[in-house]
């Protein structure tokens, strides 16, 4: 007795679509195609999840070393600092401050004993 897909087979790909769905071209009609690019928009997922933590950890580098040089400290002291002094708050945290609350980022660096050498 042979066996009939009909229902399961229309699932799966009904399935697939959906998630082909704002695709272009036959990489969102044709099954086979849809399939294909569906299973690489994953793998583009997966890797792009842990990519944006370091794009963003490096972000907030950026910004928190922009915010001590216009202090006229390098970034590296800076860290260097917190670590001597034991104060825990993190990359973001900081990067925050240094957007949002100006004066409360000034304490903390004040906290940490260093000076700049404005010109």
């Amino acid at each position: 007795m042979r066996v009939k897909r009909g229902i399961v087979r229309h699932r799966r790909h009904s399935k697939i679509r959906k998630l082909a769905k704002g695709f272009s071209g036959m990489n969102r009609t044709t099954f086979v195609k849809a399939n294909e690019t569906v299973m690489k928009a994953g793998q583009h997922a997966y890797r792009d999840r842990r990519r944006k933590k370091r794009l963003f950890r490096a972000l907030w580098i950026t910004r928190l070393n922009a915010a001590m040089r216009e202090r006229g400290v390098p970034y590296s002291r800076f860290v260097a600092a917190l670590k001597a002094k034991n104060i825990t708050l993190d990359r973001q945290t900081l990067s925050e401050l240094a957007i949002h609350e100006p004066a409360v980022f000034n304490k903390v660096v004040e906290t940490t004993g260093i000076t700049g050498n404005r010109a």
